[in-house]
């Protein structure tokens, strides 16, 4: 099954994410619906259903309780004739007052419904096979009422936090904006991902069929304040602490990135079918910003409908640019393509790098990063271009950069002291990067003898 996680355009040179700002104006309540399915195949039994499950949800709910029920990929959900995909929200579904509801199993029922106080009851009455074991279509098209959502009149603000005037937006973000604006305006709440330490939150279509961006709060990051991991979900979808009472000028603050349709992660396949080249971009990209969460689930794989080739989408990139390289992970590291020399375009590419150009880039951007991090932007991407100039894999650079063990430094590391323990106090960074350089090259120099 497909994993709805989030990605990165695989593109060079992407190292930002759109920062975005949710001003959350409305308040719309969970509602449960409860159905109390009577008569299915002589049972009776009840099932809650959030009203932000889908229609494949049902299917299984029933298949659970009710003896008898064959192969869910058999079953259909029909509301007024229409098919509904399993990806279907119930919310999407029950907008209305009055709805017919079929279902169609291989062994023919009757749907009943009628409303309950807030819930809705639903009848299900298996009817009988005829001596060769057919099955009878016996009076499916019964008319019931569906309950009302309670929602409250809502209002919203989704706009990019931009800092630098001068800043355009390119179309792609505009679009990227524009559809989770418009799946919001829909009553289509955010979806949270049960994977990861911090919150991610699904953003729906119009359609609410298709995830097409994911939100990403700064105060639900690991160890922040409103972390989902210890809190029960908001009444608008996203976390607060206890305490928290409702405001009509509610701020999240967080990153919006494109949703990737992929069919699965790195971690369910054999990744001798990834193609050379773009594991090879992502040792590009995860070496420059000494990444230290590049494991096999931020990997996913992508087929193309075209020629069914294999792309990798590298994503989650909270974990780049630390103060350090205790850290650094590559789960590439000891694929066979790591161990295959870079091509003369990725070289040119690499070549092209200049880490000023990308600190300057993030300022304009208003990102400005702290001297321990852009220090360590310099030196990897020197340690990048030095190895490329060299002949070295992606396996032979990322060695240097990775620990064997927990407690042995890294080769990184140990020039990094080395060059720390050389020069004097209070020595310009321009001072201190150059007695870098001239280690790296011995070290370098050495490690191709």
């Amino acid at each position: 099954m497909a994993r709805s996680w989030l990605g990165t355009i695989p593109v060079w040179g992407t190292m930002g994410s759109l920062m975005v700002t949710f001003c959350i104006w409305f308040f719309a309540c969970l509602i449960y619906k409860q159905l109390l399915l009577g008569q299915y195949c002589g049972q009776e039994f009840e099932f809650h259903v959030d009203r932000k499950r889908n229609v494949g949800y049902v299917k299984q709910q029933i298949a659970k309780r009710g003896k008898g029920f064959r192969d869910l990929r058999e079953q259909e959900l029909i509301l007024d004739g229409e098919e509904l995909e399993d990806k279907r929200l119930i919310d999407d579904i029950c907008k209305s007052n009055e709805a017919v509801l079929h279902l169609l199993v291989r062994k023919s029922a009757k749907v009943q419904a009628k409303s309950v106080q807030k819930d809705f009851e639903v009848s299900v009455v298996a009817s009988t096979s005829d001596e060769n074991g057919a099955d009878a279509v016996e009076n499916l098209q019964e008319r019931f009422q569906v309950v009302a959502l309670n929602t409250v009149p809502r209002s919203f603000i989704l706009e990019p936090l931009i800092v630098n005037p001068k800043i355009t937006l390119s179309p792609v973000v505009k679009q990227l904006i524009s559809s989770t604006f418009d799946g919001i305006a829909r009553g289509h709440q955010p979806i949270r991902s049960s994977e990861g330490s911090g919150s991610a939150y699904f953003m729906l279509d119009s359609c609410g069929q298709n995830y097409v961006s994911v939100f990403k709060p700064i105060d639900e990051e690991p160890m922040a304040v409103n972390n989902p991991r210890r809190l029960p979900l908001s009444v608008d979808g996203f976390n607060y602490a206890e305490g928290y009472e409702h405001s009509s000028k509610i701020l999240k603050i967080g990153s919006l990135q494109m949703f990737m349709k992929n069919c699965g992660s790195c971690e369910d396949m054999d990744h001798r079918a990834f193609p050379v080249d773009d594991v090879h971009r992502m040792s590009v990209l995860d070496i420059r910003l000494a990444n230290a969460d590049r494991h096999a689930g931020n990997i996913l794989v992508q087929k193309d409908d075209k020629d069914g080739q294999l792309v990798l989408i590298p994503i989650d990139h909270g974990y780049c640019l630390p103060e350090n390289f205790g850290d650094c992970i590559f789960d590439w590291l000891y694929w066979t393509q790591a161990k295959r020399p870079y091509s003369a375009e990725t070289i040119a590419y690499i070549n092209s790098l200049d880490a000023e150009k990308d600190i300057e880039l993030l300022k304009f951007h208003g990102w400005t990063i702290s001297l321990a991090c852009a220090r360590v932007l310099r030196i990897s991407t020197m340690l990048l271009k030095k190895g490329a100039e060299r002949g070295l894999t992606p396996f032979a650079i990322g060695r240097i950069m990775c620990r064997e063990t927990l407690k042995k430094e890294s080769v990184i590391e140990e020039i990094v002291e080395e060059a720390e323990e050389g020069v004097l106090p209070g020595t310009s960074e321009a001072a201190f990067l150059q007695s870098v350089s001239l280690i790296m090259d011995r070290r370098l120099d050495d490690l191709i003898k």
